[in-house]
């Protein structure tokens, strides 16, 4: 099917709209997902015309319109995946095997493996490598019903490689709506190890110019942890692509409250991801700058962390929390948002609806796209999926499960089984 068609999706058991606000949504509003019920949907030039009633609707739409049959499934936005590190070469089974035998991942990073390991393989890949690779990646995410995601760079560190990370990135268009941050703070490359001054000033004044001169990322992102990149480090960084129009996204509080929260309410960064260690006066000033959460749960999971973020008291807060996959190779390989859903409820203690909001609305005001994606309504890009499921529910429920039947980009089929 192609966009430019006139469609209606008809015969929805469940349509969740998420319609109605002009901004992302918090407290008792993240569990309003707008459902109509036996609702149908007309799609015109790859926009939604119109959502409502199967009568509604066909009055609209007229009597020799071309029909998808929902079949009285689910149907719902496409899912924003608003943190991911997608483009990548090879992979870290390695570490995986040594977490497993009771390794720590900063044991293993110590030794020469984590994030360093994924840069001298991804510095060794061809740019057509690196997309071939993320290509087979991104089916997986589609697969799960993504249509929206937040790529980072971030395993090149080096003028060279970065830039090659985010060509790739934009290359991906044509599959999925990609929005780019560059993430050359990632860590201090091995050739930099005594000179970290100098990897700092290579990033604000070759990198990042650079970055934005091809106009290449929306965001910079920063790991700002003490054995990382420092508190002073990070507001070097952030000033410097504030100053050249790149917004902020940053990773802080992973791996212990280092103050990371307060840092990004101060430098006024879109988000602040991750926020494991984040204490009460940390989600204030969050709340106090209007800087959104983006909770990471399979990365817990996956490093066998008990610590979740404190989803519930940011919620409880007035936060407008986001959940995301954090794909990448070493703590989190998932590109699956309906897993990520599935840890929120069960381990985070968020309500279906909740979590389904950190995935839809919530994650495209996040990146700036709430005027477009992330809700089921009147002008907005046609993104949305066709479930197996019958009941809303039933998302955070199954785990393991791939429940997408269909999914639709600006009113075209780009996955269907």
């Amino acid at each position: 099917m192609k966009a430019s068609q006139e469609f209606v999706v008809a015969n929805c058991g469940q349509l969740l709209t998420l319609a109605g606000s002009a901004s992302a949504r918090s407290g008792a509003a993240m569990r309003n997902l707008g459902i109509l019920k036996d609702a149908a949907m007309l799609v015109r030039d790859g926009r939604i015309e119109l959502v409502g009633t199967w009568k509604e609707v066909r009055g609209a739409a007229g009597a020799l319109i071309e029909e998808v049959d929902a079949g009285g499934r689910l149907v719902t936005p496409g899912f924003i995946d608003a943190h991911t590190h997608l483009v990548f070469a090879g992979n870290r089974v390695e570490e995986f095997e040594r977490r497993a035998g009771g390794e720590s991942y900063q044991s293993i990073a110590a030794s020469g493996g984590g994030i360093l390991s994924t840069v001298r393989q991804t510095r060794a890949a061809s740019e057509d490598e690196l997309e071939e690779s993320a290509r087979n990646r991104l089916r997986w995410a589609i697969r799960n019903g993504t249509t929206t995601i937040e790529i980072k760079s971030g395993y090149g560190l080096s003028l060279t490689d970065e830039i090659k990370i985010l060509k790739v990135a934009r290359r991906l268009n044509d599959m999925i709506r990609v929005v780019a941050t560059f993430l050359g703070a990632h860590e201090i490359p091995e050739e930099y190890r005594a000179n970290r001054s100098g990897y700092i000033d290579l990033i604000v004044n070759e990198m990042l110019p650079a970055v934005c001169r091809d106009q290449l990322a929306e965001y910079v992102d920063v790991f700002c942890e003490s054995h990382v990149f420092s508190l002073a480090e990070t507001t070097q960084i952030v000033r410097a692509a504030q100053a050249l129009g790149l917004p902020a996204r940053l990773h802080v509080d992973q791996l212990k409250d280092s103050g990371g929260a307060a840092l990004a309410a101060s430098l006024g960064a879109a988000t602040a991801d991750h926020l494991e260690y984040s204490n009460s006066a940390g989600i204030q000033v969050l709340k106090q700058a209007n800087v959104q959460p983006v909770l990471l749960p399979g990365s817990v999971y996956a490093l066998g962390s008990h610590r979740y973020a404190p989803a519930r008291q940011m919620i409880d807060a007035g936060l407008p929390v986001v959940l995301a996959s954090d794909f990448n190779p070493g703590s989190s390989p998932t590109p699956s948002i309906p897993m990520i859903v599935s840890l929120a409820v069960t381990q985070m203690k968020l309500s279906v609806a909740e979590a389904l909001t950190a995935v839809t609305v919530n994650a495209a005001y996040s990146l700036s796209r709430g005027h477009l994606v992330g809700s089921l309504e009147r002008g907005k890009l046609a993104d949305f999926v066709i479930h197996e499921f019958n009941d809303y529910r039933e998302l955070g429920y199954y785990f393991g499960v791939e429940p997408a039947e269909q999914v639709f980009l600006g009113g075209r089929c780009v996955h269907a089984r």
